[in-house]
């Protein structure tokens, strides 16, 4: 087969995209984001994880409901982006496996921010009933479930606040658990990132994250951290955000290419294995790289690790069927 033909035939998922709020554009216009519809078609993406993102704000009653509610309405919005015809809501891998088979574009949810929990243990299981499939602990600044491997001093952060996770934190992974939403490690501090690999029934994923052996940003994950995942089964998605990928020249900005994002594919696959390794854009949150700039360019990345040796096997579980085998399991652990 050629690589056209490969990625044609691939159930390509970009697990982290994030969206326009309050105001989005529309999905099915081209439009200014990297990623709508249109260009998904163009670039054989076929499925996207949509992002109901949360900036870390006051933690008190007041800012956990508004965060809460804006969290929620992103995921109702989510939602609405999809027919059932041309475009399907997936909330499970069996959803997401017959909409590939019926040729249908693939939409999926997810929350950013652990901040939009609050206290409120029961919000796992309202955000999985909308269809939301992760829920990433952190963002930058440290919330009352962990750290942040990016404190926030403007917030009043300290480096560290729990060491890791709290003790609400570890309830909120038991919760994600019964819930049957995976826990995203990505943003989280090294020890609270550790320990939640600790704690969660089910495996834990960083759904955008890079190899810090390569490019040593607090935003990347080290070899340790790989090992961990590995070690309970989890999942390391390798993002084109060029500051991840590759140090930037002094007083000049990162810039990065699908060749970059494939070195680090290469690293963590020599570490811990192809089956604990995946892709993701962080496109319209700070992600795109030469060669994959936006979806329509999604063919490219396919190319690039197909040069590297990478088979039509390797590339279905880099681009999805590790995530789907993480997803079941989740599935399966909850209660």
């Amino acid at each position: 087969m050629t690589p056209e033909a490969i990625h044609a035939a691939t159930l390509t998922l970009d697990t982290h995209i994030d969206i326009r709020w309050p105001e989005p554009p529309d999905p099915l216009a081209e439009g200014p984001m990297r990623v709508d519809f249109p260009k998904m078609a163009r670039g054989g993406l076929r499925a996207a994880i949509f992002i109901a993102y949360v900036a870390q704000g006051r933690r008190d009653p007041e800012g956990h409901a508004a965060a809460a509610a804006r969290a929620e309405a992103m995921l109702r919005h989510i939602r609405s982006r999809a027919d059932g015809r041309a475009r399907r809501f997936c909330a499970t891998a069996d959803e997401l496996e017959a909409c590939f088979a019926a040729g249908a574009q693939a939409v999926l949810s997810a929350v950013e921010n652990g901040y939009a929990m609050g206290h409120d243990l029961d919000a796992p299981a309202r955000w999985r009933a909308l269809g939301a499939c992760y829920l990433t602990l952190t963002h930058d600044g440290h919330n009352d479930l962990a750290d942040s491997a990016r404190p926030k001093p403007a917030l009043g952060d300290a480096p560290a606040e729990h060491d890791g996770l709290s003790a609400l934190g570890r309830q909120a992974i038991a919760a994600l658990n019964r819930a049957g939403m995976l826990v995203d490690v990505s943003h989280v501090a090294k020890p609270g990132m550790l320990q939640a690999a600790e704690v969660s029934r089910s495996p834990i994923v960083a759904t955008h994250t890079a190899c810090r052996a390569l490019c040593d940003h607090p935003r990347g994950i080290d070899d340790e951290q790989l090992d961990a995942l590995r070690a309970v089964g989890g999942l390391a998605q390798i993002t084109a955000v060029p500051a991840f990928l590759r140090a930037a020249p002094p007083g000049q900005n990162a810039t990065a290419s699908v060749e970059d994002m494939a070195n680090h594919v290469d690293h963590a696959v020599a570490r811990i294995g192809i089956e604990h390794v995946g892709l993701s854009s962080d496109f319209d949150g700070g992600g795109g790289v030469v060669g994959w700039e936006n979806a329509a360019e999604t063919a490219g990345l396919s190319a690039a690790l197909l040069t590297r040796g990478y088979g039509a096997r390797e590339l279905g579980l880099l681009w999805s069927g590790n995530f789907l085998r993480l997803l079941r399991r989740a599935e399966a652990l909850a209660e």
